[in-house]
């Protein structure tokens, strides 16, 4: 038979075992409450430097980042029509400025300066490398299908599209290309074979997927000034900052260079 003073002390056992799972579940919400949550809309060519920049970042701070990869075009668009991002990081100057003079956006800043190669995928046939040169590359028989970005909403597109032109290879190339949504895509389609060769972004050929391929640098193809900017909408501003101030530290700028940008 348990005693009275035994049903006492379970009753203040129980309490107390209600009591610490009320303290440590409280904490544990509390922890979680705490974490901001930053959407970075982020164009393709800086897939992989982003995700090395982003965990770095997220290290230092009680901050997560989702990062979202596509065109900067599509982004312009999404942003246009109430997109929730935090941070925007175009691979142009033209779409963040026009956010800023819109009402949209914060004053744009430049966070990176990219360069256009054609990327071939390594085979026991000639590569590009034994060519060193891109024009003759593009328009020999063994090169039937041309990766490249759409020109009208991406800037690594409009930029190849610029050096295709400047070679006067345009029409003599028209029936080859297969336009991809963004750079990176153009990339994989290169990498997965589905084309010979591919125009994109040069950290997409320093990265270790563009380690089997070569590549060629377009020297014709304008270096690309990407600029981002924070979107005024959002809820984050205090850590958006923090991240914007990132971006131009002494570390993230020795990442950037490991993926060819300036």
């Amino acid at each position: 038979m348990i005693t009275l003073p035994k049903v006492r002390e379970m009753k203040y056992l129980f309490l107390v075992f209600l009591f610490l799972i009320t303290v440590l579940c409280g904490s544990s919400f509390s922890a979680e409450s705490d974490v901001k949550v930053l959407k970075v809309a982020v164009a393709a060519n800086f897939i992989e430097p982003f995700k090395v920049i982003s965990a770095d970042f997220e290290k230092r701070t009680n901050v997560k980042v989702e990062a979202t990869y596509s065109s900067s075009g599509a982004f312009y668009v999404q942003i246009l029509n109430g997109a929730p991002y935090d941070i925007f990081l175009s691979a142009d100057e033209e779409r963040p400025r026009l956010l800023y003079d819109n009402g949209f956006a914060e004053k744009p800043f430049l966070y990176a300066t990219g360069f256009v190669v054609l990327w071939q995928r390594k085979s026991d046939d000639t590569t590009c490398q034994e060519r060193k040169n891109w024009q003759k590359l593009v328009q020999s028989k063994e090169v039937k299908r041309i990766a490249i970005a759409n020109p009208k909403i991406a800037p690594y597109g409009d930029a190849s599209q610029q050096a295709i032109a400047s070679a006067k290879l345009d029409v003599v190339l028209n029936d080859k290309f297969v336009f991809a949504q963004n750079i990176g895509e153009a990339f994989h389609y290169a990498l997965t074979g589905s084309v010979d060769v591919a125009f994109c972004a040069l950290s997409s050929a320093l990265s270790s997927k563009g380690e089997n391929g070569c590549y060629l640098l377009i020297k014709e193809a304008p270096p690309i000034k990407q600029y981002g900017c924070i979107i005024k909408k959002s809820n984050n501003q205090d850590v958006a900052n923090q991240l914007v101030e990132f971006l131009s530290s002494k570390e993230v700028r020795l990442i950037k260079e490991g993926y060819g940008y300036r």
